[in-house]
């Protein structure tokens, strides 16, 4: 089946129309109209082949809501009209230890929304800057939320998890003092999760401009970085430290804000190293420094039930299909509060 898209051909070219082609649904298939999808930092480094192993065409998107219009005769659990999403994991090898505790995420075999070595034509998957997608079962996610919140439902399947899953490992809550270090499309999902986790919340920014914005999220105090006497005021004090940052910095600072056997994990993914920390900053309070990346299927419908519950969705600018180039730029100049998202309906050839 052909549908409408927007991607691009070479790695220096700007994204623009284009046919692809999806395959018929199979047994145990979702076929799903995309509504909204969101833009997320590494669909622009992704398409622009900044990150090595791009193949073109490049259709980028895996932050995906929709309505299924079509089930596998073998489904179960959905059916035509139900509100869906799908996340960064369209398929994995469903037989190791990862997939069998629903770690999806962490499988070898994991298969990307986009970008990732497939059967379907053209080899590799094609993202959801599409009017359709074709999805197993096992990786379609329930979206509770009013339909009219849909569209700032979409970030949640990559920058809420991203955010939700560290939260969740190291056990935010009340009586846990948690950090969110940069206020941008991760760190604002960050606030936001932690703050309805009853944690404290202190956002870190390099801005004193963007304080007030820190507070309004959820954030109970906001720290200038660049301020020595703020950091220092909270030295040996966070269980955890949620580190968005994508862009090598120092991370020392924050290090030392960590109580003995408190965390960092590093959710932002620079293009180049971070300087290499301080040995005696981890061992002198058995502080841990860590990574993550999104999560699995069950805790990827775990947020989105959270989310529901809690009222929760991205605050998003809403952009047309032709206007995602220019997105792409403003996005590199930090100009969005706090994610784009595109109306898949402006999808036109």
């Amino acid at each position: 089946m052909s549908v409408h898209a927007y991607g691009a051909y070479a790695g220096d070219k700007p994204l623009q129309p284009m046919e692809i082609t999806r395959r018929d649904p199979g047994l145990h298939d979702v076929q799903i109209d995309i509504a909204y999808c969101g833009i997320c930092h590494s669909d622009l480094h992704q398409v622009r082949g900044e990150w090595a192993g791009t193949q073109f065409p490049c259709v980028p998107g895996h932050e995906i809501v929709g309505r299924v219009a079509s089930v596998g005769a073998h489904v179960t659990g959905l059916q035509p009209g139900d509100l869906v999403g799908v996340g960064c994991i369209v398929d994995s090898c469903k037989q190791c230890e990862d997939c069998g505790s629903g770690l999806e995420n962490y499988c070898d075999g994991m298969v990307g929304t986009y970008n990732s070595p497939t059967r379907d034509a053209p080899g590799w998957t094609l993202g959801g800057y599409s009017q359709q997608i074709v999805v197993h079962e096992r990786y379609v996610l329930r979206v509770r939320h009013p339909e009219a919140q849909l569209a700032a439902v979409a970030p949640l399947l990559c920058a809420g998890i991203t955010t939700y899953s560290p939260l969740k490992h190291w056990n935010a809550g009340p009586g846990t003092k948690v950090g969110v270090v940069g206020i941008g499309g991760l760190g604002h999902m960050g606030i936001k999760l932690a703050h309805a986790m009853g944690a404290h919340v202190v956002a870190f920014t390099t801005s004193d401009a963007k304080r007030e914005a820190a507070l309004a999220l959820g954030a109970d105090e906001v720290v200038v970085s660049r301020n020595a006497d703020e950091m220092a005021g909270h030295a040996k004090s966070f269980d955890l430290i949620i580190n968005t940052v994508a862009a090598p910095h120092d991370l020392d600072a924050f290090l030392l804000l960590l109580k003995r056997d408190g965390a960092m994990t590093l959710v932002g993914a620079p293009a180049t190293p971070h300087p290499s920390p301080g040995v005696f900053n981890l061992i002198t309070k058995r502080r841990t420094l860590a990574g993550s990346m999104i999560g699995g299927i069950p805790e990827t419908q775990e947020m989105l039930d959270f989310c529901a519950e809690h009222g929760i969705v991205a605050d998003i600018e809403l952009v047309r299909a032709d206007e995602i180039n220019a997105a792409y730029e403003r996005m590199l100049k930090g100009d969005v509060h706090y994610r784009f998202v595109i109306d898949n309906a402006t999808l036109t050839a």
